[in-house]
């Protein structure tokens, strides 16, 4: 039997300036800035579990990436007065969600996804 090294991260709707500021100076010059933060105490947030092993291939760093945008909108639900388009603030809620999952996560493989979902909107 092996075992799996799993992780987890924790996406929440409360994403400040802290690495806003960071990835803005170190991503200013190529794409403008990722915005995430601190958790704050009480923010919603849920739990995604991984495992290194997974991201270690650009199909795992896809289905990663998949799971916690679904994470993102759990956090930062849409209201049911109007369902069939998304808010400005939930739509910015959700973006900065995953990348502030997709920083603490820190794997190539998966920020490359980031960037070319970001990318291509």
């Amino acid at each position: 039997m092996t075992r799996h090294d799993t992780r987890q991260i924790q996406v929440s709707p409360r994403l400040i300036t802290m690495v806003m500021i960071v990835c803005g100076v170190a991503g200013a010059a190529f794409t403008g800035a990722a915005s995430a933060a601190t958790d704050d105490e009480g923010a919603a947030a849920v739990t995604v579990r991984y495992s290194r092993q997974s991201l270690g291939t650009d199909s795992g760093a896809r289905e990663l990436y998949s799971r916690l945008v679904k994470a993102a909108a759990e956090v930062c639900p849409q209201g049911s007065d109007s369902p069939r388009w998304i808010s400005d603030a939930v739509r910015e809620c959700r973006e900065q969600s995953v990348a502030r999952a997709v920083l603490r996560v820190n794997n190539p493989r998966l920020a490359a996804v980031y960037a070319s979902s970001a990318k291509n909107g």
